[in-house]
């Protein structure tokens, strides 16, 4: 079966949505599938599938732009589709566009001219993008927790929706990877992604000053940068995760790949949050902070033992890609 997916940011950036493109594809391949990622950046050098770059210029200093259609990353990742769709192998059987709105309405009318299908994964998450995605009536939309299933069929009941959630890679993230050395005071808390009030790592740093614990955010904008190979060194020199997001977030693959490390997890107290940590971690509401603080402590103080890399194991990637592989072939 040939797949294109369609990914603007991958090969410039490395966050949730490029990771799930990058693993899910290498995991295709593996099992037979013909796998090929249209993105804007250069090939990334572990990949098994094959990448068509475009290559636009992108102006770095408009990152976090607005969110009408005609910003300017909307127009950008229009255009970026346009070009990518004129590339897009006559053969190819199955379309995912991952950047919403305009990719998902051309890849819709590019899938019905070409009587192709598509399939979108809900990375946005509950909320506007998803309701868009959901309204380009996808062949299939995959949630990735229960909730935003459930979410999604009421916002749109006359698509097919199935339960796939993201995956982490446990070979590479493992409680028994060397750490980094960190020239910071323990105990050591550790927040991944894109430094962005949607993401509110500022409720943290204002928990974490309570209790005298040091903070290391990695990520755009965050207080440390590391090139990705090194990040599984790094969750090992930490001594907990916190994840303070806002509940509108889809998912969270750090928080998969700080438990497969052995890291519990500190997370906003939604119903997303809780399916993934499960009882690798502790609950709250950041928007509190002396809450936060002293669940941050507490789970300081516990031994969490195995808990947080078992609850990870129930995210293999290769798990995670033989479901996909089983919907694409009844889509």
């Amino acid at each position: 079966m040939k797949i294109a997916i369609l990914s603007f940011y991958s090969g410039n950036l490395y966050r949730g949505v490029e990771t799930y493109v990058h693993e899910l594809s290498n995991c295709l391949v593996n099992l037979g599938e013909q796998v090929v990622v249209y993105q804007n950046g250069q090939k990334h050098k572990n990949s098994k599938y094959t990448t068509v770059s475009i290559g636009l210029p992108i102006d770095w200093s408009r990152l976090g732009g607005g969110w009408t259609p005609w910003d300017y990353w909307k127009l950008l990742v229009k255009n970026f589709t346009k070009i990518s769709l004129q590339k897009i192998d006559p053969d190819t059987e199955i379309i995912i566009p991952t950047n919403g709105m305009w990719q998902s309405l051309y890849s819709r009318l590019w899938a019905w001219r070409n009587k192709k299908k598509m399939v979108i994964s809900g990375q946005s998450g509950p909320g506007l993008d998803d309701r868009i995605n959901l309204w380009t009536f996808p062949d299939m939309f995959v949630g990735m927790t229960d909730y935003q299933c459930q979410w999604a069929k009421k916002a749109n009941p006359f698509v097919k929706i199935v339960k796939i959630p993201n995956g982490v890679d446990l070979d590479k993230f493992t409680p028994a990877t060397e750490p980094i050395k960190l020239n910071l005071k323990k105990p050591i808390i550790l927040n991944v992604g894109v430094v962005t009030p949607f993401k509110r790592q500022d409720l943290l740093l204002d928990a974490a000053k309570k209790i005298k614990a040091s903070v290391l955010l990695v990520g755009k904008g965050g207080t440390m940068d590391f090139v990705h190979s090194d990040m599984p060194k790094v969750y090992t020199a930490c001594d907990l995760f916190s994840y303070p997001t806002s509940p509108q977030e889809s998912f969270g693959i750090a928080m998969l790949e700080a438990m497969a490390s052995g890291l519990a997890v500190v997370a906003t107290d939604d119903p997303i949050r809780r399916e993934i940590v499960g009882e690798a971690g502790l609950f709250v509401d950041p928007t509190n902070a002396t809450a936060y603080a002293q669940a941050l402590k507490k789970a300081l103080h516990i031994s969490w033992g195995d808990k947080p890399r078992r609850q990870a194991e129930k995210f293999s990637w290769d798990k995670i890609a033989k479901l996909y592989d089983l919907c694409f072939h009844n889509c």
